[in-house]
């Protein structure tokens, strides 16, 4: 009985040696991280380095979900990075809250009259929201005292906003540039509203002090961020294997069939709206994961991080790695993220034409747009099209 359970998964392997690859390559490059890191090994990365490449991890795996959705399936969504920062708000919730409470009860220990379990709660909102203005801790906040509940909300917050609106988009077979259209006004909405202080997260202050894990006060940031770092790679690895065997089988015929010809698909009996949606509900809930393990990692969040410019800078993350090749996607989204982390952060020399010096950091953007440019000109299958031609020259 066993027999035709193994056999699938032995021809997934044998078919895609490049997950195989990946992996290996995601294995050795952790393993090399680790030992490197100032947290264990060496001590040539420092503390810094090492949270941004596991940040770079993160943006590599919703760079994949988001190649799935558009490279696969034809679904140019504009609103990806909006699952990814509300996966961020529903974990940082818990790491503010727990903080916070840590500190409130601290303070209030050594109080001649123990204080009551209402006090600490007034005490932590009117620390909390005392930025805003409020002394009240929103409703909204119900759930942040739980680490597992919130666990739950990274997941079933954004998997039902992706669920509601693919539903309403797919059966009004609406398709094209008109959904993305959509899918950027979905993500300029809840960013306008974030941004409103009276939503319960802050507005415009985000939540910050992320990078403190309650509980865990006791370890140096440099431990921490290495922990942080092989979850986001394990995440990542995951991530790959799985939309790697959806999009290998039937399921990944249809989805591509549906991007090529989405009337001849339909008019071939297949329930086309269906495939779509779960293919948009599932990427949307690891981009959310992806956020829930990049915001502990950079600290803070606000409602700048889910406008819709991010969205557009992930589509051309996948764009120039190579769009309809996971690998592509995640060539695409480490060389732009850890580009911009070096021209933007000063490791870029600036350039003096005498009449003119060239500052990285306000000419990083025009970069950006120039490499998206002559690759589309000249590398119409991104970087990773161009490795294809290398591997395939004989």
């Amino acid at each position: 009985m066993s027999t035709p359970d193994i056999a699938p998964r032995k021809r997934f392997l044998a078919e895609n040696p490049s997950v195989l690859w990946f992996l290996g390559c995601l294995a050795l490059f952790t393993l090399g991280v680790t030992v490197l890191a100032e947290g264990f090994g060496l001590a040539l990365f420092s503390t810094s380095t090492v949270k941004i490449l596991g940040m770079t991890l993160c943006l590599c795996l919703i760079a994949v979900a988001m190649d799935v959705v558009w490279g696969y399936c034809g679904i140019l969504s504009l609103g990806h990075f909006a699952f990814f920062g509300l996966g961020g708000y529903a974990i940082g919730m818990w790491l503010m809250y727990a903080r916070t409470q840590g500190i409130v009860i601290g303070s209030l220990s050594g109080a001649p009259i123990p204080p009551t379990q209402g006090e600490i709660e007034n005490a932590i909102a009117k620390q909390i929201f005392g930025v805003v203005g409020s002394n009240e801790l929103p409703m909204l906040w119900g759930f942040a005292h739980s680490l597992t509940l919130q666990l739950i909300l990274v997941v079933l917050v954004p998997g039902l906003l992706a669920l509601v609106f693919g539903w309403l988009a797919f059966r009004s077979r609406v398709t094209g540039v008109y959904l993305s259209i959509l899918t950027q006004a979905m993500t300029l909405a809840l960013s306008l509203y974030l941004f409103q202080n009276d939503t319960g997260l802050r507005g415009n202050n985000g939540l910050s002090g992320l990078q403190n894990i309650p509980g865990l006060d006791h370890l140096p940031q440099s431990t921490l961020s290495l922990w942080f770092f092989w979850a986001s790679a394990l995440a990542l690895g995951l991530g790959y294997l799985l939309f790697a065997w959806l999009v290998s089988g039937k399921f990944g015929s249809v989805t591509r069939a549906i991007r090529d010809n989405e009337a001849r698909v339909r008019f071939l009996g297949y329930d086309v709206e269906s495939y779509k949606l779960v293919i948009f509900t599932l990427t949307a809930v690891v981009s959310a994961i992806a956020g829930a393990l990049y915001y502990p990692q950079a600290g803070i969040i606000n409602p700048a991080e889910i406008a819709p410019i991010a969205s557009i800078y992930l589509a051309v993350w996948v764009a120039i790695g190579g769009r309809g090749r996971l690998y592509g996607a995640v060539i695409g989204a480490a060389v732009v993220s850890l580009a911009s982390s070096w021209f933007t952060g000063g490791g870029a020399p600036n350039i003096n034409l005498g009449f003119y010096t060239i500052n990285w950091t306000d000419w990083w953007l025009v970069l950006l747009g120039l490499g998206f440019v002559a690759v589309t000109l000249f590398f119409p299958r991104g970087i990773g099209g161009l490795f294809d031609m290398i591997v395939r020259k004989p």
